[in-house]
């Protein structure tokens, strides 16, 4: 009976119903161009990790294929057609992120009761769905309910109960603000920013930005040998401290071009860029380029999704949303990220925990590295299938030069070894500073499948201000707005992109965030403590019912 159903011919239109009914049976299926891929037999083999692909089921991925990907992985993706649609497609929820779905029958009449995707419009008469309501009213809370399997519309008028209903009212609130704020989520509205969008990439095609300017990687590649060489000088001369600070500016200036390298933004050739980026971050930083990849991919599509993006989920030490505070499942971790007895003491304080934290940053990636490639998490089979071997290699070379040469035989006394290690990763840490930056103080609230890609990159990224002689500070990614539009585009070009960005943002009316580097981190600060403050009103309320009964308070 399938066999019959299914189509054979790639240009076969497909309906809506029918796309459903093969998400129903688990397939992998997104839209890209106009054109239905089905990408199974592909998903084990991505080089980016399966998680991208998974966040795109039932979606028009055509904006984020498109920026993250090279114009051959682009035509490659062809051969997993299996057919086409037509019109305007309207985004399901995807599975990974609590959407239901279908079984196909050739009775198409029954209604979508489902409620986690959005209703089935075959017949075309309502584009906009319940796109607009759903995200407003509804959207968060009934993910959280899938997710969580708690209900949660039920103690809003019980004020004792203030967990659910503070934080529910401030979700809503979130999300009333940034509809407010933003353009309108009507498929109109939206379709016509990607239009804009699509136009944009050609005009900067145009410009010649997205060519890279290698007289850049000169000029950087004199500076990278200069701090090696000064580190080495006086790592000789006895001087530990000084040594360590110019190995951790040597790495701290190195990670821009393995960011570069991880993008296919240096010579735009997958293999090339990788084997650049892996001996950077493998064997001179210690750090997994696989594993930044997977992690990071997923970031660029689901930037500041508190369920969906590594990038924000600190738990126990830091919670950027109030969402943090009802213990959500990561899609990513696949695990519970527990808002347990250590949360609730770390994050009271996380304005002030924040820099130190950020100091010693980079341990933590070493620990993610190592679990990366030890774990099985790098691709086994496909393209990529060798760069754990060649992973494991550099991270040996690594603990070999920077932990046996360096730190063990040249350093005489543990104290010294201590002083050395210390000052060099925390030289490298205005890094880590910058990074969270750009994200932490931004929305993290989820306004539903229906915004387009470049209204939700603006939405959730700002960009740094600082004077063109601090680029190389910065490494140019404290243009982490307009990276987060085009992220093929080299860093050394996204000053000049900026002023086509700050244009398109006028033309659609999506407001383009820009702060210095003070005002920015101050921004990260307030948020930081918004949400620890609701964090000890939270305990105040546990107090006070466990202390005098549920009522006990009521009237205060």
């Amino acid at each position: 009976m399938e066999k019959t159903l299914r189509p054979s011919r790639k240009d076969t239109l497909l309906t809506r119903r029918y796309i459903e009914g093969l998400i129903a049976e688990g397939k992998h299926v997104i839209i890209f161009e106009g054109r239905v891929l089905r990408v199974d037999p592909f998903i084990r083999y991505h080089p980016g990790g399966e998680k991208p692909i998974k966040h795109m089921v039932g979606r028009d991925a055509t904006d984020e294929i498109n920026a993250l990907h090279s114009q051959e992985a682009r035509q490659r993706m062809h051969s997993y057609q299996i057919g086409r649609i037509e019109g305007t497609w309207i985004n399901f929820l995807p599975p990974i992120q609590g959407g239901k779905f279908r079984a196909y029958t050739e009775d198409t009449s029954c209604p979508s009761d489902e409620g986690s995707t959005t209703p089935d419009i075959s017949s075309g008469s309502s584009q906009d769905g319940s796109i607009p309501p759903s995200p407003i009213f509804d959207a968060v809370d009934s993910k959280s309910t899938v997710r969580q399997r708690k209900p949660t519309g039920t103690a809003l008028t019980d004020q004792p109960q203030a967990k659910p209903a503070f934080l529910d009212a401030r979700t809503r609130e979130e999300i009333f603000f940034d509809t407010a704020k933003y353009p309108s989520l009507d498929t109109a509205s939206q379709e016509e920013i990607k239009r804009k969008y699509r136009e944009l990439h050609e005009r900067i095609k145009a410009e010649g930005l997205y060519d890279c300017n290698y007289s850049c990687y000169f000029v950087e590649c004199c500076r990278y040998t200069l701090l090696a060489g000064l580190s080495y000088m006086f790592l000789r001369m006895g001087w530990w401290a000084t040594s360590a600070f110019f190995l951790g500016c040597f790495w701290h200036q190195l990670v821009f071009t393995a960011h570069d390298a991880g993008h296919m933004g240096i010579t735009h050739n997958f293999h090339v860029d990788t084997l650049i980026g892996m001996f950077i971050a493998d064997y001179l930083g210690g750090l997994s380029l696989g594993w930044w990849k997977r992690s990071h991919n997923v970031h660029h599509i689901m930037t500041n999704e508190p369920e969906h993006d590594p990038d924000i989920e600190h738990i126990p030490f830091f919670a950027i949303s109030h969402r943090f505070l009802t213990s959500l499942r990561s899609t990513y971790y696949d695990r519970i990220m527990t808002f347990d007895a250590p949360a609730r003491f770390l994050l009271k304080f996380q304005n002030y925990s924040y820099y130190p934290i950020m100091m010693l940053a980079r341990f933590n990636l070493y620990a993610l590295s190592w679990e990366y490639l030890l774990k099985g998490q790098a691709p086994k089979r496909g393209p990529a299938w060798w760069h754990v071997w060649f992973e494991l290699v550099g991270q040996v070379f690594f603990w070999t030069w920077f932990g046996y040469g360096v730190m063990y035989k040249m350093i005489p006394d543990a104290s010294s070894r201590i002083i050395f290690l210390l000052v060099s990763h925390i030289v490298s840490s205005p890094l880590h500073v910058q990074i969270t930056l750009s994200h932490f103080a931004m929305s993290t609230a989820d306004l539903g499948v229906g915004e387009s890609f470049a209204q939700k990159m603006l939405r959730t990224t700002m960009d740094v201000d600082c004077p063109t002689w601090l680029d190389f500070f910065h490494g140019g990614l404290q243009f982490q707005a307009i990276h987060h539009l085009y992220p093929r585009i080299p860093r050394h070009n996204l000053r000049r992109t900026q002023k086509f960005v700050i244009e398109f943002c006028r033309d659609t009316g999506i407001p383009y965030a820009i702060f210095t580097f003070y005002d920015g981190n101050k921004e990260v600060i307030s948020r930081l403590g918004e949400v620890a403050k609701q964090v000890r009103l939270m305990e105040e309320c546990r107090k006070s019912i466990a202390e005098g009964g549920v009522f006990s308070d009521h009237h205060h």
